[in-house]
C-alpha cells in the first residue's frame, strides 16, 4: 500500500506544475509578448489600470463634463431659421428613447436614436459652420453610437451624452425650453440630467429600480450684460428729413434733395424716436388730434327683442270633461276682451251638477216655508260652489237659477282681455280636464329682451334709463327703465340678457320686432384719446407722440374704458400732447426699423 502511494506521489506533482504552468501562460500570454517584443515599456501604464464597464466610462466623462465643457462648444444664442424646428424633433423623439429606458427596455431605441441623430445633422446644416456646429454634429454622432448599442447600461450612458447636447441647446434657445422640465439623478456619475414633457419623475438612468430617484434642476440661462445707457444729447448720425435713408457720421447736406442734415441721438433711436417732415407727413397721410380732458359718454348700445309679458299671459284650462259646442274665438291672433265667450261647452256631469243646484234651490224654499232652512242652505252653498270651480260665473249661476232649468250648452267666459297667443281646440272636440285651450298675452304692456356684451355688463344696473327705437317705427324712441338683469350668460355668444319693460297703449310694439337699446351712463370727465391713434403690440398698447420739429416718438400708455371712437387715459399721456390718429401703421413700421428699443418684440428674447 505505501509503495503504491509513493508512486501516486511520485507522478502527481509534475503534472499539477505543468498544469499550472499551462493556465498562467494563457492569462499572461498579453503580457509575456509585450515582454518580448519590446512593447511592454509603451503599453505598461494602459495595462496597469484595470479595463472599466462602459458606463463607469461615460461616467467619468460625464462628470467631467458637468464640471465643465470637454467636448465641442455649443451655440450661446437663439437658433436661426428653422433649426429651432428641426432641434425640436431632436427632443420630441429623445423623449421617446427616455420612456423606453425608463422601462428597462430598448426596442425601437435605435429608430429614436436616428432620429435624434438625424434632426441634429439638420441643424448643424442649419448652422453654416457657425459657433457651436462641431458640438451640434457631435451630438448627432452621439445619436448614430446609442442607435448601435446592444446594452442597457451602455445605452443609458450613450443617452446622457445626447441629452448634454441638447440641454445646452435649450439653456441658449428659450424656445426649446416652453413645454419641458429638467430634472437631474444624484446617482448618475456621468451627465445626470434629463428632461421631460410631464411634471411626474420618470428617471431614465435608473429605470424601474428606482424610477422616482431624482431632484427637479433649473435651466442655466446666461444674463445678458445690460447695454449702458446713451449719454443725453450723444449724437449717433445724421439724416435728411426727407431721404431718411441717407445716414452719415456728422453735419453736411443731403446728396439727393441738398437739405442740412439734421442730428438724431442715440436716446432718440433707441426709443424709436422717427423724424418726418411735414411734406413726408402729408404724403402718407399722417394726422395728430390733442390729448384732451372731456366727459365720456359711457351709453351701452345692445340688440334686443320685443316679446310678452311673461308676467301677464293667461291659460283657459278645462277642470271637467265635456265636447264643445260652439266655437265663437276660432283663430290665433284674434282679440278677445274680459268676460267675452270663447266657446260653449256640453258636459254630461256639468249637465248633472245644475239638476242637482236647482233641486237644492227647490229643496231650500220648501225649507224656509217650514221654519228649517239652515240644512238647505248649505246644500245650496255645496251646490253652487262647485259650479263656480268648474269655470261658471256669479252671473250664469242666477241665470240657471231664473230659469229654473239647466243649460244643456253652458258658454265659457275669457279670463283676461289680450289677444289669442296659443289655439289648442275646434268645434265638435271632446276635451278632457286638464286640457289647455288658449293662451291668452295682454300687449298692453310688453318687455324688450337685450343681449349685453359681457364687458359691458357691469356698466348696466337695474333702473338704468333705456332709450329703445326700433327700425320699424322711424323717428319714434321709447323710455323705460331696466326691471332685471338674468344671472346668467348665453354660452354661445358670451353676452348677458337685461329686461326692458314697455307700455304699449296703442299696440305699436310687437311681439318679435326687433329693437335698439341704448343704456344712458355718463362717466365724467375724463383724459382720452381717439381709438386711430392706439397701436397694439401683443400685451402693450402704444400711441405716436408729436415732440415737435419733424419728430414722433413711440410711448407705451395704459387705457381704461372705451367709449364710442375714444379711450380713457390712465397712463403714459398729459392732456395737451399731440398724437398721431392717422398713418401710424407707416410710422411704426419705419419705428420697427430704425429703433433698437424692445418696444415691438414684448421685451428680450427670454420674456417672449
Amino acid at each position: 500500500m505505501s509503495t503504491h502511494t509513493s508512486s501516486y506521489r511520485s507522478w502527481l506533482g509534475p503534472l499539477l506544475w505543468s498544469v499550472g504552468l499551462v493556465v498562467v501562460a494563457l492569462v499572461f500570454r498579453g503580457p509575456l509578448v509585450d515582454w518580448f517584443t519590446g512593447a511592454r515599456v509603451k503599453d505598461a501604464p494602459a495595462r496597469e489600470a484595470p479595463a472599466a464597464t462602459a458606463h463607469e466610462a461615460h461616467g467619468a466623462q460625464g462628470h467631467e463634463q458637468a464640471q465643465g465643457p470637454t467636448g465641442p462648444a455649443l451655440p450661446t444664442g437663439p437658433l436661426p431659421g428653422v433649426s429651432v424646428e428641426y432641434a425640436r424633433a431632436a427632443f420630441e423623439a429623445t423623449e421617446r428613447m427616455r420612456l423606453l429606458l425608463a422601462n428597462d427596455s430598448l426596442e425601437g431605441l435605435d429608430t429614436r436614436a436616428r432620429e435624434v441623430a438625424a434632426a441634429l445633422r439638420a441643424v448643424a446644416a442649419e448652422l453654416k459652420g457657425a459657433e457651436g456646429t462641431k458640438g451640434v454634429e457631435s451630438g448627432a454622432e452621439a445619436a448614430e453610437r446609442l442607435a448601435e448599442t446592444k446594452n442597457l447600461d451602455e445605452a443609458r450612458a450613450r443617452f446622457g451624452e445626447v441629452t448634454r447636447v441638447l440641454v445646452g441647446l435649450a439653456e441658449a434657445d428659450a424656445r426649446l425650453r416652453e413645454g419641458w422640465h429638467v430634472f437631474q439623478c444624484p446617482m448618475e456619475k456621468g451627465f445626470n440630467k434629463w428632461v421631460q414633457r410631464n411634471q411626474a419623475m420618470e428617471n431614465p438612468y435608473m429605470g424601474r429600480r428606482m424610477l422616482a430617484c431624482g431632484v427637479e434642476s433649473e435651466w442655466k440661462v446666461a444674463a445678458k450684460p445690460k447695454a449702458p445707457a446713451p449719454a443725453p444729447g450723444e449724437i449717433a448720425h445724421y439724416t435728411c428729413p426727407m431721404h431718411p435713408s441717407v445716414k452719415q457720421a456728422g453735419p453736411g447736406q443731403c446728396p439727393i434733395c441738398g437739405m442740412d442734415l439734421t442730428p438724431v441721438t442715440r436716446e432718440e433711436l433707441e426709443s424709436g424716436t422717427v423724424l418726418i417732415d411735414s411734406i413726408r407727413r402729408q404724403r402718407i397721410g399722417v394726422k395728430t388730434a390733442p390729448v384732451k380732458v372731456g366727459p365720456m359718454d359711457l351709453s351701452v348700445t345692445a340688440l334686443g327683442r320685443v316679446t310678452y309679458d311673461e308676467t301677464a299671459l293667461v291659460d283657459v284650462t278645462l277642470k271637467l270633461d265635456g265636447y264643445i259646442h260652439e266655437l265663437h274665438v276660432d283663430a290665433t291672433g284674434q282679440p278677445v276682451k274680459k268676460g267675452q265667450a270663447l266657446f260653449t261647452l256640453y258636459s254630461p256631469e256639468l249637465y248633472a251638477a245644475q239638476q242637482e243646484y236647482l233641486l237644492a234651490l227647490k229643496s231650500q224654499s220648501a225649507a224656509k216655508d217650514s221654519g228649517a232652512p239652515e240644512r238647505m242652505d248649505s246644500l245650496v252653498h255645496a251646490s253652487r260652489k262647485r259650479l263656480e270651480l268648474w269655470g261658471l260665473t256669479g252671473a250664469q249661476l242666477d241665470a240657471i237659477a231664473k230659469k229654473g232649468a239647466p243649460i244643456e250648452n253652458l258658454p265659457f267666459l275669457a279670463p283676461a282681455s289680450g289677444y289669442v297667443l296659443e289655439k289648442s281646440v275646434v268645434a265638435g272636440a271632446a276635451v278632457r280636464a286638464g286640457d289647455r285651450l288658449y293662451r291668452i298675452a295682454p300687449l298692453d304692456k310688453v318687455w324688450v329682451e337685450a343681449d349685453v356684451y359681457e364687458s359691458d355688463l357691469p356698466r348696466v344696473k337695474v333702473g338704468q334709463e333705456v332709450m329703445v327705437t326700433l327700425p320699424y317705427l322711424p323717428g319714434r324712441t321709447f323710455k323705460g327703465r331696466v326691471g332685471y338683469i338674468y344671472p346668467a350668460l348665453q354660452a354661445s355668444t358670451r353676452t348677458g340678457r337685461i329686461r326692458v319693460e314697455l307700455k304699449n297703449p296703442e299696440l305699436e310694439l310687437k311681439p318679435d320686432m326687433y329693437a335698439e337699446v341704448q343704456l344712458k351712463q355718463e362717466g365724467g370727465s375724463r383724459l382720452q384719446v381717439p381709438e386711430s391713434a392706439v397701436l397694439y403690440t401683443g400685451p402693450r398698447r402704444l400711441v405716436f407722440v408729436d415732440l415737435g420739429e419733424g419728430r414722433l416718438a413711440p410711448r407705451e400708455v395704459k387705457l381704461g374704458v372705451h367709449a364710442g371712437e375714444s379711450y380713457e387715459v390712465l397712463e403714459g399721456l398729459k392732456e395737451g400732447e399731440v398724437v398721431v390718429t392717422s398713418g401710424n401703421f407707416l410710422v411704426a413700421a419705419e419705428s420697427r426699423i430704425r429703433s433698437a428699443a424692445d418696444h415691438w418684440s414684448g421685451g428680450d428674447h427670454e420674456s417672449h
